[in-house]
């Protein structure tokens, strides 16, 4: 189940997920762009390569005509992986993708972290994150697990 916490200038999703499956092939579905939509009913569109500096594109469902240009600002390969857009300090959302090996296993973590002095200006207008982390998390962990 997805958490949320939030105050005045931070809003923070999260989501947590056992994976049948080891981290290289955890971190394979989540490092190939292309093949996002294929397994992953949160995600329309995903363009772009992603590596260290690549900007992305993404589309998702839950806002529809909206595309969101997320800046890829970390990679650990088979760890961690950071996805970042906005601007500090007045809004910027942080995805963070964090695997960590259990056995034959994977625990998976997705979060995101808004921030800034306009969030509680933006924050009506975000939809509610936790039921697309839920689904994102259920996704991966079929597509890995199949």
């Amino acid at each position: 189940m997805s958490e949320r916490h939030e105050s005045t200038f931070s809003l923070h999703y999260r989501v947590e997920r056992r994976i049948a499956a080891p981290p290289a092939a955890v971190w394979s579905k989540l490092t190939e762009a292309a093949t996002y939509a294929t397994w992953n009913s949160t995600i329309d569109s995903l363009e772009g390569e992603i590596e260290v500096g690549r900007r992305l594109r993404l589309t998702v469902p839950i806002a529809p005509g909206r595309t969101f240009t997320p800046r890829v600002v970390e990679l650990e390969p088979n760890q961690r992986m950071v996805w970042q857009d906005g601007f500090y300090p007045m809004f910027q959302g942080r995805r963070t993708f964090s695997l960590r090996g259990e056995g034959d296993a994977t625990s998976f973590e997705m979060a995101e972290h808004f921030r800034g002095i306009m969030l509680p200006m933006i924050k009506g207008s975000l939809p509610d994150f936790g039921p697309a982390f839920d689904q994102f998390a259920d996704d991966l962990a079929r597509a890995c697990e199949s």
